[in-house]
């Protein structure tokens, strides 16, 4: 009976080892039939898209565009903030540390990030102003007088370029009396429009000039035809005169042969004096304007008065694409089509203003 016992309890044993050691060759081979990246300790390198950082909306929503879904695009301006008062917290300084291209306008639209955006590399960085940008048709625009343009041909971005370049706010100025500053006004203020990626011409060239960086392919992220039917879809606004909160549509309205609009504010935000203000109503009432002008990131205050003083509709217009979501740009549309999805919202935008006329 104790003989019977004991073998039976070598057979469980000898079965409970086969399980066992069953088991444990299973463990094994899934582990080595698991993909490369299960593995731990691969030794693989982790392939990352390049980090593209923007100061503001505009410049992503043109950054998505030129690179699709070839690279990772953020940027710090917040909802609230205009274009001209971005500023770095430290998380902002540490995205930037991280990424492999800035890009930003320049330091007189973007004073406050200048200091952080000059130390960088040259090669990690992209300051908008220095690229070979198309002006307002009525802007007074040359090049450098040490540079060498006999030499170019085109537009086309390029290390071995100088630059176009604005002359002294006070050379670009425009003549309109309404656009005169007052005295007590802000010592920054900007006497000619930075707003330049409001003209699909210069989109295209600050696209050019990622992708180059990037070694993409070279490709417009908003083509001829596209501009040709926005042009067609405006034009009957043409002689349309209107008021806007600050002189920021000089790129759109010279693309597209539009009036120029009066500004109640100068081009940085700031406000203008008594005398400026008067003549701005004066100039509303002769050109017959039909229309103002508001943009969401700034009070409305001084829009409201002279709408109610003239009688004229408001519209809000959105030149930084505040309400373009990068997120629904990937789900509803080709990542490419970011910045002509921003255009054509803005001619809508646009438009409405002028309903029922």
């Amino acid at each position: 009976m104790i003989k019977k016992t004991h073998l039976t309890k070598v057979i469980h044993y000898n079965i409970l080892l086969k399980i066992v050691t069953f088991l444990s060759l299973l463990t094994v081979q899934a582990v080595l039939a698991a993909p490369e990246v299960a593995k731990p300790f691969s030794t693989k390198p982790f392939i990352t898209k390049p980090l593209i950082i923007t100061t503001i909306k505009p410049l992503a929503i043109i950054a998505q565009s030129a690179v699709g879904d070839q690279a990772r695009v953020e940027y710090l301006q917040s909802a609230v903030q205009s274009a001209h008062t971005v500023s770095l917290p430290v998380s902002a300084l540490k995205k930037i540390d991280q990424a492999d291209l800035i890009i930003w306008i320049g330091e007189m639209f973007e004073s406050r990030v200048a200091k952080p955006m000059t130390l960088l590399s040259a090669d990690k960085r992209i300051t908008v102003m220095e690229l070979p940008l198309i002006a307002p048709a009525d802007a007074d625009y040359k090049r450098p007088a040490d540079n060498h343009s006999e030499h170019s041909h085109g537009h086309e971005p390029s290390a071995h370029k100088e630059p176009l370049a604005y002359k002294e706010p006070s050379a670009y100025k425009k003549p309109s009396a309404h656009k005169e500053h007052s005295s007590n006004s802000d010592q920054h203020g900007l006497n000619f429009d930075p707003h330049v990626w409001l003209n699909p011409a210069n989109a295209n060239l600050i696209a050019a000039e990622i992708q180059q960086r990037l070694q993409l392919p070279r490709k417009a992220i908003i083509s001829a035809e596209q501009i040709a039917d926005l042009a067609a879809e405006l034009a009957p606004l043409g002689d349309k005169q209107f008021l806007v909160h600050h002189d920021a549509l000089d790129h759109f309205t010279s693309s597209f042969k539009l009036q120029p609009g009066l500004s109640i504010r100068d081009a940085s935000g700031a406000s203008q004096g008594v005398r400026s203000q008067y003549r701005l109503r004066q100039d509303a009432i002769a050109s017959k304007a039909s229309c103002i002008f508001i943009e969401p990131q700034y009070a409305d205050r001084d829009a409201q008065v002279i709408a109610e003083e003239l009688s004229l509709p408001v519209a809000v217009i959105d030149i930084q694409g505040l309400d373009q979501s990068l997120d629904q740009v990937r789900d509803q549309l080709r990542v490419g089509d970011a910045y002509a999805s921003f255009m054509q919202t803005l001619a809508m935008q646009f438009k409405s203003c002028f309903n029922g006329l």
